[in-house]
């Protein structure tokens, strides 16, 4: 009965993945939505998702169905990590272990995504499962012995990480085994998965802000991406976002291998000040920068969020001339209203009113949000 399933979805699979090779196929029906993050300064940022299976492990689809989701969910590149060790399929497909990478890439070409050669290395725990990325060959990674596995990929110059350190253990508490301690020493893990699926890992969080690691957010997706997620701003696939200093695979390599990411997940935002304060500030566009009060009176600051994230602000302070809400939401793709009103005892005048605020749905820390300041040009009228 299992297999039954599998072949109908597999067939299902095919038919899809040949209509996304057609480009005259139900082409009014192929839409892409666009996930709008600015660019960081001397970066571009590239939306990618870097663990991904297919019919070629244990995936339901063919490859060539993951790039035609990537680029309707507004991805810039994707990985398809189908395990070395894993692969129930074989009676079904082939197991060739760079078979799906070479059909995604010619599907991908057209399309301008971006597809890394990767495998997962997939073992009980520990070690768990790593992904290597940006491999040369897979074959070399089909290894009996752990350590010898993850060096083979080492030695190709690929980027690993550890996905889900959570899974299988007791309360999906996240583990640091003396197999990853071993790994990083040898300076072969380079990243964590801090967010699979739809789980935040706060413990692998703080181990990527401890021992330096990149943070990876990723999907995992095996069934249809349309079955687990949607294009909402809560229902969106887990995104890592990677700074990179041009569109190419190369670069996106050197910006994980530089830890330059923030990972975009359900409501959040997640990764280092130096990353998320410019994404933020990039983010924003205020209409009316400059404003009147007089007394009590109020002004209404418009700004506009460019981003599909809703930012979740708490006031930390007051000027001494206004005052300003307690909470505000800056909503994703839309123009805010934040109400600023005078406290009557204002000296007449121009001046800049800083207004600072933590972002509490962009964390730097598992329980700590992002400091940022807003600014306004007001002029108190006698």
């Amino acid at each position: 009965m299992q297999h039954q399933c599998f072949v109908s979805i597999l067939s299902a699979s095919v038919a899809l993945g040949f209509l996304a090779s057609r480009p005259d196929a139900f082409a009014q029906n192929r839409a892409r939505t666009e996930l709008q993050f600015p660019d960081l300064p001397g970066y571009v940022t590239l939306k990618c998702d870097l663990h991904m299976h297919t019919v070629f492990s244990d995936g339901a689809v063919w490859p060539t169905v993951r790039v035609e989701e990537a680029w309707r969910d507004g991805l810039d590149a994707i990985a398809i990590t189908d395990h070395v060790e894993y692969q129930p399929n074989h009676a079904d497909v082939s197991t060739n272990y760079g078979r799906s990478h070479e059909i995604a890439r010619v599907a991908a070409e057209p399309l301008g995504i971006i597809v890394i050669r990767a495998a997962e290395i997939t073992r009980g725990e520990p070690p768990g499962h790593l992904n290597a990325l940006f491999l040369k060959t897979i074959d070399p990674l089909n290894q009996t012995n752990d350590e010898a596995a993850v060096k083979a990929a080492a030695d190709q110059g690929a980027f690993i990480f550890w996905n889900h350190p959570g899974w299988k253990q007791p309360e999906r508490k996240s583990v640091w085994y003396a197999a990853q301690g071993e790994f990083y020493d040898q300076g072969w893990l380079k990243g964590l998965e801090v967010v699979n699926g739809g789980d935040y890992d706060p413990i692998a969080h703080q181990w990527c802000v401890d021992k330096k690691l990149a943070m990876l957010a990723n999907s995992d997706v095996h069934n249809p991406i349309g079955m687990i997620y949607d294009s909402s701003e809560e229902g969106h696939r887990p995104v890592t976002l990677v700074f990179a200093t041009e569109r190419s695979e190369e670069a996106i390599k050197e910006a994980l291998f530089a830890r330059r990411s923030v990972l975009y997940a359900g409501r959040q935002l997640i990764g280092e000040e130096q990353f998320l304060k410019p994404l933020f500030d990039g983010a924003l566009h205020v209409k009316n920068p400059d404003v009147r009060i007089k007394g009590k009176s109020r002004a209404l600051v418009q700004v506009v969020n460019r981003t599909p994230i809703s930012f979740e602000l708490e006031r930390l302070a007051l000027p001494d001339d206004v005052n300003a809400p307690r909470k505000i939401t800056l909503h994703a793709g839309r123009t805010s209203l934040i109400e600023l009103t005078g406290k009557g005892s204002a000296a007449a005048g121009k001046r800049t009113l800083v207004l600072p605020f933590q972002v509490m749905n962009l964390k730097t820390a598992p329980d700590k949000g992002l400091a940022v300041e807003l600014k306004v040009n007001a002029e108190f009228l006698p």
